[in-house]
């Protein structure tokens, strides 16, 4: 039985400890005892991207906001099905999460963060989010583990009636607000109508092969 190997750790800013583990061919960044995303299961964080930019058809030049990088599987999703006129904005809080995309997971990022639509900023989703005024078509987030935190606490502001409204002004009219969660959640469905939006709920399996446990990904629209 081939053994876990600790590869790295990284403090999450006002929040707890990741680690980054190889296990064979596998990787997986790991909080406390949760899993909180791995190489072997990208089904639901690629539908994040490919089902939003469904949403978006026909816009011109898209601009979208990621919010985190995690394990590039959004970035590279979007990247595959969006044309040469998109931007995408990455914001990704906890700098080692890129240092171990360009380092012991290179293969897997395979030059995404390179590609020339990309920019990345390396701070808080939170505050990128607020100071933007009709500036996206979409903003994706997949960050902790939904509106059901384990990582930091302050990503809690995102899914708060405050920040959901900095959303609806961050984006441009007819955009999209898409959101990954590990579970559904019922009373933050109840948030997003009264913050008026549009929501549209849908459950997609962990894996890309459509096995695995169901995620939740809400798409909110402006009414």
């Amino acid at each position: 039985m081939i053994p876990r190997e600790l590869i790295g750790t990284a403090l999450v800013p006002g929040g707890e400890e990741l680690r980054l583990y190889r296990h064979g061919a596998d990787h997986m960044i790991v909080l406390d005892r949760n899993e909180l995303m791995s190489t072997r299961m990208s089904g639901s964080e690629e539908a994040l991207a490919t089902m939003t930019c469904e949403r978006l058809e026909g816009r011109k030049s898209p601009r979208l906001l990621i919010g985190g990088y995690g394990m590039g599987f959004t970035l590279r999703a979007a990247l595959g099905v969006l044309g040469q006129d998109a931007r995408i904005t990455v914001a990704e809080l906890v700098p080692e999460i890129i240092q171990w995309a360009r380092g012991p997971m290179a293969a897997l990022e395979a030059g995404c963060l390179d590609d020339p639509r990309v920019s990345l900023i390396m701070g808080d989703v939170v505050e990128e989010i607020a100071y933007a005024t009709n500036e996206y078509d979409a903003i994706l987030l997949d960050v902790d583990n939904g509106p059901d935190g384990l990582v930091r606490g302050a990503n809690g502001m995102l899914y708060s009636r405050r920040g959901l409204q900095a959303a609806r002004k961050a984006l441009r009219p007819g955009g999209v607000l898409a959101i990954w969660s590990a579970a559904r959640d019922d009373a933050f469905m109840g948030k997003l109508r009264k913050a008026g939006f549009d929501i549209d709920q849908v459950f997609v399996r962990a894996r890309s092969n459509g096995k695995g446990a169901k995620h939740v990904i809400w798409f909110a629209k402006m009414i």
